[in-house]
């Protein structure tokens, strides 16, 4: 080989050596991947306070990911999502409500989370998120649904307290409705909460439905509605539906939303059908004399509803991995209790509620805990929900306004069947 044939060759490989050595000065300043997580709750504070905690606590435990959180308005959460989907932009990690998952996963937003069983093996069936047999979301929290009660008032009309072994029956509720309308003490005996709308209808009152032996689908394969939204089951709770309102025993679709929130603290309301969410007040109002009592058994078993907000990795993600090591690492015990003593929602797992301050055995809220154990059923896991819980919505505020009730329930049985229809059955 010449002189000059050696030098070329020469150059060559330090021109090489350069490139490489400058290729790994650029991977090394690239730092940390970036994750990005979308959240529901801009402007709650506390909830904000310990998702940011968790997250400093996840980039500073290991230097591969960063988790950079950006915040939207529940109100305009889930469009903002959809919208993102459509543009191709949707961020690593996202949190979904629990009944709308399923639509997520089906419109191919979201990707199978592949956790380990192991990580999720002790957590309250609402808290985990499944489609088609694929687990795509877990919770730091549940959420249950209690009778609002005072002791006082039990004893003063001789009422019995009633368990989750020994719930009131349909017949026994109805007697007590009025016992204490007849008492004349209350401005409502009732309290259902229709100043709520929207998801509180089918998370709420679905729950009554079921327990008459009805519901808003056949979950036997998620094709039709017919005979459990307008079947005899269904029309009996239509009727005793409409007649909490004809009976003047609950407040109807215009009430107030301040008068939701105090009603029954201010003991306007004798009874209230309220969530966990609300526990802590009435505690403080009522102390000793507070009473969280389980969903009576209308004649198929005491139901309340389950699932609420959960995380899961967006299908366009570039890094899953890395999302599904940040939610392994939100999954901690120590963060589910520290979420439920903040915001007073139901932690995940048994050892998070065993330590908790409202949901530890003897705690003044241990019942909702075992509520969610025993009573609860997830809404109908099926695409199809988000269609579903806005007819429910419409039919069971119809009732109450003094519709036809199996009429109105017909109706929507063919709005739901026309749904699934024209979606070619949502994957079923």
């Amino acid at each position: 080989m010449s002189r000059k044939s050696r030098m070329a060759g020469l150059m060559l490989l330090f021109a090489v050596s350069i490139l490489i050595a400058g290729c790994g000065r650029r991977a090394e300043s690239k730092g940390p991947i970036e994750l990005s997580l979308w959240y529901h709750g801009a402007g709650n504070e506390v909830e904000r306070g310990i998702l940011v905690g968790i997250i400093d606590d996840f980039n500073a435990s290991q230097e591969d990911y960063v988790v950079a959180l950006e915040e939207f308005p529940q109100d305009s959460y889930n469009d903002s999502v959809l919208a993102a989907a459509l543009a191709g932009s949707l961020p690593d990690i996202v949190d979904v409500d629990g009944p709308v998952m399923p639509n997520w996963a089906w419109s191919g937003y979201l990707a199978p989370l592949n956790i380990p069983e192991s990580k999720i093996s002790s957590f309250l069936p609402g808290a985990i998120g499944v489609w088609d047999g694929e687990i795509y979301a877990v919770g730091l929290w549940d959420a249950a649904v209690a009778i609002y009660a005072r002791k006082s008032i039990l004893d003063r009309y001789g009422i019995r307290v009633p368990s989750l072994d020994n719930p009131w029956t349909l017949n026994e509720f109805n007697n007590i409705l009025a016992t204490l309308d007849a008492s004349g003490e209350f401005e409502y005996v009732f309290d259902v909460g229709m100043a709520w709308t929207g998801e509180w209808y089918p998370y709420g009152f679905s729950p009554f439905l079921q327990s008459f032996g009805g519901d808003m689908i056949d979950r036997n394969g998620y094709q039709t509605a017919e005979g459990v939204l307008n079947g005899p089951e269904a029309i009996a709770f239509g009727e005793w539906w409409q007649s909490l309102f004809e009976n003047g025993y609950t407040p109807g679709t215009s009430q107030d939303g301040a008068d939701r929130e105090t009603g029954f603290l201010d003991s306007r309301y004798a009874l209230q059908w309220n969530g966990n969410w609300s526990g802590v007040q009435a505690l403080e109002q009522h102390g000793d004399d507070m009473l969280f009592l389980p969903a009576p058994d209308f004649g198929n078993g005491p139901t309340i509803g389950a699932a609420s907000w959960q995380l899961a990795v967006s299908s366009s993600s570039e890094n899953p991995d890395g999302a599904r090591t940040f939610i392994e690492f939100a999954i901690q015990d120590k963060y589910l209790t520290a979420f439920s003593d903040a915001i007073g929602l139901i932690p995940s797992t048994p050892a998070a509620a065993a330590v908790s301050r409202n949901y530890s055995a003897g705690a003044p809220m241990e019942m909702f805990y075992e509520l969610s154990e025993e009573q609860a059923l997830i809404r109908p896991p099926t695409p199809g929900y988000v269609v579903m819980a806005k007819v429910f919505e419409k039919a069971l505020a119809d009732i109450a306004n003094g519709a036809d009730v199996r009429g109105t329930l017909d109706a929507a049985v063919d709005e739901i069947e026309l749904d699934i229809q024209n979606n070619n059955g949502y994957g079923f």
